[in-house]
């Protein structure tokens, strides 16, 4: 279940960003079924970046839990489905 929080300082501003390792299985699927419906991210492998494991583990109770989204508005979600991601994204959009 994804849970929302304020993200600080994070990623390219008004962008998806999503938070990964190469490993990951969940990354892959979320990645890939966001992709299928042309929905754009920039991608921080966490393993690659100590400042971004740094943000994951911020926002995600001390723990390196991917993938974790950071929306164009700044706020997370942990582990989302792309159901959730593309809700998020509508209710952005209008608010915007």
């Amino acid at each position: 279940m994804a849970t929302p929080s304020t993200a600080q300082g994070t990623g390219p501003s008004g962008q998806l960003t999503m938070y990964t390792t190469t490993w990951c299985g969940f990354c892959r699927r979320l990645k890939s079924q966001l992709a299928r419906d042309g929905i754009e991210m920039v991608e921080v492998d966490i393993e690659r970046d100590p400042a971004a494991a740094d943000f994951v583990m911020s926002v995600n109770g001390g723990n390196q839990t991917v993938p974790t989204i950071v929306f164009p508005d700044g706020t997370a979600a942990t582990n989302p489905s792309a159901k959730e991601v593309k809700r998020r994204l509508a209710e952005i959009a209008q608010a915007g």
